[in-house]
């Protein structure tokens, strides 16, 4: 049998949402009556508050990403929206239009106020140290203003009304009030090809290229009228880093014999640059 074709008529349509066309006044309206009616209207204050959050979702994704901009890269919009979300569920519960404040006014300060309780839940620096941190940057900033340039430690001590010992002990606690990290790209976009922090940290411990370089050639010209059974001591012990007694045995000498030739060339050799005892290839 030909198989039945299908007219726009027949396409099975999409209920239409139950609260569509209801304005946001009147909706709270019937949330206050649904929630009247106790266990009796529970389904139906369910359904009247998902549909105050959906309208109201928006406004939690733009408070969010306003606090965004003043937060380190770490910080996810999606963990600020969530947190928001939760202020916007305490608003609606909370709110009473008796009161005659608008609800968008009401629920911004709860939505922004759970951002921020969220955010400072994972702070690692207790709360009253940011707050010194804030009122020494106040200060700092608000004293360079007034002398154009950066004030002293006494002034700035003066100004907080603190002693020279409370103020750095203050400013020792405010320098760690942030934390970075090590995965974060320094460019903007997020592809494989961005460079992240780790791979710019400086090695304080790894050996600077030029210093060697720079040793290696000074060595090089020190040790160029050397024998060459000098030379090899000199280069085994300060370059290699091997004992008197290894490079005996390599040289077939006894260790007094290497630390005697030793001895030797660098008499001659700080005779000849003028270098004062102990200061040799240091």
């Amino acid at each position: 049998m030909p198989a039945k074709k299908t007219t726009t008529a027949d396409a099975p349509t999409l209920p239409a949402a139950p609260y569509a066309d209801v304005q946001t006044e009147d909706l709270w309206q019937e949330y206050r009556k649904a929630v009247g009616k106790g266990a009796k209207g529970e389904a139906e204050v369910e359904a009247l508050r998902n549909e105050l959050m959906e309208r109201h979702l928006p406004l939690v994704r733009y408070i969010a990403e306003r606090l965004l901009q003043t937060l380190p890269k770490s910080i996810e919009l999606d963990d600020l929206v969530s947190a928001g979300l939760f202020g916007l569920m305490d608003a609606i519960r909370g709110f009473d239009p008796d009161r005659g404040i608008k609800f968008k006014t009401y629920c911004s300060t709860r939505i922004r106020g759970s951002i921020l309780d969220q955010l400072r839940s994972q702070d690692w620096v207790p709360r009253l140290v940011r707050l010194k941190a804030s009122r020494i940057d106040k200060a700092l900033h608000r004293l360079t203003g007034e002398y154009g340039r950066e004030p002293t430690h006494a002034e700035l001590a003066e100004a907080l009304e603190l002693d020279h010992q409370e103020l750095s002990k203050e400013l020792g606690e405010a320098n760690a009030k942030a934390m970075f990290s090590l995965s974060e790209k320094w460019e903007d976009h997020d592809d494989d090809n961005a460079t992240e922090k780790v791979d710019v940290l400086e090695d304080r411990q790894s050996i600077d290229p030029m210093h060697e370089l720079n040793r290696r050639d000074l060595l090089n010209y020190m040790t160029r009228s050397l024998t060459h059974k000098e030379r090899f001591i000199i280069e085994q012990y300060y370059r290699v880093g091997h004992t008197m007694r290894e490079i005996g045995e390599m040289l077939a000498l006894t260790e007094s014999r290497v630390c005697q030739i030793h001895s030797n060339v660098m008499s001659r050799l700080k005779s000849l640059l003028g270098q004062k005892s102990g200061t040799m290839l240091m």
